[in-house]
């Protein structure tokens, strides 16, 4: 924890010797040495942290660090790192709003944090279309490259679910944890239902396509690898416009009804369960399907 340590000065005692508590400068993490005291009293007194980080010594040497409390209505990615194990807690606790946070200090990054939906059937499709084309100008029949596509989409799927249940719900408590995990995922599940951060910025998506591309041709002929890319990407644009619809459409069929209700069970319920998106299937196979209310009412009975 970067800082300079202000003051420590505590003295205890019980049928030991007593013991003083003396610091030295900080430069990175906090270090407290432990030397003999010839005084005997039991003040009490306050670590304080430039950083406004704080912990209370109390007697027998118990130590409780002083919760960070977060701002709303200043920039939060830079805050949320200081939550430290509490911000597991704290971004699971969603506040439902339309109107998002604001994220940085800066006009510029700011603004490559909101998106409108429809950006990315609008930027992808032409994309999707283009590496098929490919596929069919390089001798692949129409049936073969309709298979291929589906083969990518399935592909997606398995994607969507393994990239949300073990890497956008791992588990963080550092500062530099918490601030990325925020930004890659925490922030979804703060601000719910902030509608120009539920879709992947197109800028990310593009760099993290390069490798996908690449890996692809690698394992698979250029034909089989233009289709399949275009099958995953399908998907990928699929899963984030479905996402949106989710938390801002309503659905009058059975269908998208129980999709949306499976999803926001995964949101305000159960956030441990439910990590698919466009289907529940993959949840099905691993063993994360949420269980119902009426379930969980029996077990209790």
């Amino acid at each position: 924890m970067p800082g300079w340590l202000r003051l420590c000065s505590i003295h205890a005692f019980d049928s030991s010797p007593p013991y003083s508590f003396q610091t030295t400068t900080l430069s990175s993490t906090p270090k407290i040495t432990y030397l003999p005291s010839t005084s005997i009293d039991r003040s009490v007194s306050l670590v304080l942290f430039k950083a406004s980080t704080c912990f209370l010594f109390r007697s027998g040497f118990e130590m409780v660090a002083q919760e960070f409390t977060v701002d709303l209505d200043k920039p939060l990615v830079f805050q949320v790192g200081h939550l430290g194990e509490a911000y597991q807690e704290w971004v699971h606790q969603p506040i439902v709003s339309k109107e998002g946070p604001r994220f940085f200090k800066s006009d510029f990054w700011e603004f490559l944090t909101k998106n409108q939906w429809y950006a990315i059937p609008i930027i992808w499709l032409p994309v999707v279309c283009w590496y098929t084309a490919k596929s069919f100008k390089m001798g692949r029949s129409p049936p073969q490259i309709a298979i291929i596509l589906v083969m990518g989409i399935l592909i997606w799927s398995l994607m969507e679910y393994t990239l949300h249940r073990f890497l956008f719900h791992i588990k963080t408590k550092s500062y530099w944890g918490n601030t990325l995990h925020y930004l890659l995922h925490g922030c979804h599940h703060k601000h719910p239902q902030d509608g120009l951060r539920l879709v992947f910025p197109p800028t990310a998506t593009a760099i993290l396509l390069v490798p996908l591309w690449k890996l692809l041709n690698l394992i698979s002929a250029r034909s089989v690898a233009s289709a399949l890319f275009a099958g995953i990407l399908l998907g990928y644009v699929m899963y984030d416009c479905t996402h949106y619809y989710l938390h801002n459409g309503q659905p009058r069929s059975e269908v998208p009804k129980n999709l949306k209700k499976y999803h926001l069970n995964h949101h305000f319920r159960i956030q441990t369960k439910g990590f698919g998106i466009t289907s529940s299937l993959w949840d099905g196979v691993f063993g994360t399907l949420p269980q119902t209310k009426s379930v969980e009412k029996e077990r209790m009975q």
